[in-house]
């Protein structure tokens, strides 16, 4: 689809108004003059935030809502039957999808998109800090909030827009990029692309989309991302990683402790002089994110010392290993991660963070087609776990597929907790086993977020009082390297 410039979108309506994308998409245009509408099925603190902003906000879809709209935008889930949709088509209005309507908005600013089957949201957020802290003032687009910059999107005065670049629908394939990161690439979306060559065959033409003089970062430790840097041709590339013919390699990672919070100190070298850099989150999959961010920081001209301070403020991202609350020691953290690798990352973490202590995970799959194409997979990652508690899968956009339920993953994990159909009874049960100095772990990309302060207020009734949250989603964490743990 070619992409209209921005002032000919007139007044735009967003179906889904409340979702992270498009809620990221409507914040920009918002921030650049456009009018802007929406609805969502139900309110939400996002929602009224846009409304603070200008937005004519809507709850509840009904086809009089998209009368005064000249553009209305929706993404892939948002389905035909939709009454706003179907209104859209009668009254011949214009319906682009969310990639469409952020490409319009990115307008001619030099575009870092960020892409990779793990990574994209905190590489993304990563990226952001260190521009905002270099003083670039950079427009950005997450799909997720970030601590350190108080919201999921804005438009900056700079000249740089940096974009997180969702390759699960192929969407991403709308953007035209002048830096491109590539943090991995493996099978995922099979609901959309069918075979993992399909896959890696659409990252291969995001990649194309780079100008002759553009600039590709990817992560050399990544088998999927280094393959595609292969089929490329790109003219310039830049590498990051712990594999020694990686052009910024990290180094020399080790925990510093450092008054209320724990900082992950590692060094980068292939520069002309080694830097060293400090994290305030967990994993080795967070120090590759940040070496991303620091390659994009030198390919834009930020000076490697500036460019290292931007990242040491960096806290975390929305529902990436994220500090829920604490009590009689027990620590609560909620994670995204929906694919195998992800789950890995965040148990690797959790376990770095608990040290000698327990991991319990309370892990929720995502989509029917996701469970059943992973299954053996998911239960090999939840064996990293002390316990592991499944829940029923989260549908999403997916509707039942028969024989296909939770149980083909907890059926395979030799760990307490198992299926747990009552969601209420699993987190009594996970809140007996917790002891003090373990960490509790929500997992999936479905509503499972939920439960990270009910485990709160849970092991406070049966045991002690709530503790503050930590001002950063870290605890003491060694950076061990393991082959594409890259993640959001």
């Amino acid at each position: 689809m070619s992409t209209p410039k921005l002032p000919d979108l007139g007044r735009v309506h967003f179906i889904g108004l409340g979702g992270a994308g498009m809620s990221a998409v409507a914040r920009v245009m918002i921030g650049q003059g456009v009018s802007v509408s929406g609805s969502d099925s139900r309110d939400s603190p996002g929602l009224r935030a846009l409304e603070a902003l200008g937005a004519d906000v809507f709850v509840g879809q009904d086809a009089a809502n998209v009368h005064n709209a000249d553009t209305v935008v929706i993404s892939t889930a948002i389905r035909p039957d939709n009454p706003e949709l179907a209104a859209a088509h009668s009254l011949g209005l214009r319906v682009i999808h969310r990639s469409v309507a952020l490409a319009a908005a990115m307008g001619t600013q030099d575009v870092v998109a960020v892409a990779g089957t793990h990574g994209k949201t905190t590489t993304t957020a990563m990226v952001t800090v260190l521009l905002r802290e270099a003083g670039l003032d950079p427009s950005f687009a997450i799909g997720g909030d970030v601590a350190a910059l108080g919201v999921n999107a804005a438009h900056g005065s700079g000249n740089v827009f940096v974009a997180e670049a969702d390759e699960s629908d192929g969407s991403f394939l709308n953007y035209l990029p002048r830096i491109t990161v590539i943090t991995n690439v493996e099978a995922d979306h099979l609901d959309h692309y069918g075979t993992e060559e399909a896959v890696f065959a659409s990252f291969d033409r995001f990649v194309r989309l780079l100008p002759a003089d553009g600039l590709l970062v990817a992560c050399a430790d990544d088998p999927g991302a280094a393959d595609v840097v292969q089929r490329s041709g790109a003219a310039r590339v830049r590498t990051y990683g712990y594999s020694e013919n990686a052009d910024i390699r990290i180094t020399d990672t080790r925990p510093v402790a450092s008054g209320s919070v724990s900082l992950l100190r590692f060094s980068l070298d292939g520069l002309e002089c080694e830097q060293e850099l400090r994290l305030l989150v967990p994993g080795a999959h967070n120090i590759r994110n940040a070496a991303a961010a620091f390659t994009v920081g030198l390919g834009l001209g930020v000076d490697p010392a500036r460019a290292a301070a931007g990242l040491s403020v960096f806290s975390g991202a929305a529902r990436r290993f994220e500090a829920k609350g604490a009590v009689r020691g027990v620590r609560v953290f909620d994670d995204y991660a929906h694919h195998p690798t992800e789950l890995v990352a965040a148990l690797e973490a959790a376990r770095t963070v608990a040290g000698e202590h327990r991991v319990h995970v309370l892990f929720q799959p995502h989509l029917f087609s996701r469970t059943l194409a992973f299954a053996g997979e998911f239960a090999a990652a939840l064996e990293l776990a002390d316990s592991a508690t499944v829940l029923d899968i989260y549908a999403a956009r997916e509707d039942p597929v028969d024989g296909v339920t939770s149980e083909l993953i907890s059926s395979r994990v030799h760990r307490p907790g198992g299926y747990a159909p009552d969601a209420a009874r699993a987190v009594q049960d996970i809140c007996r086993r917790a002891e003090e100095g373990d960490i509790i772990l929500t997992v999936g990309a479905g509503d499972v977020t939920r439960f990270g302060p009910v485990l709160v207020q849970e092991l406070a009734r049966t045991g002690g009082s709530a503790e503050p949250e930590p001002a950063a989603s870290s605890g003491s964490a060694s950076g061990s390297p393991s082959a594409g743990d890259s993640r959001g």
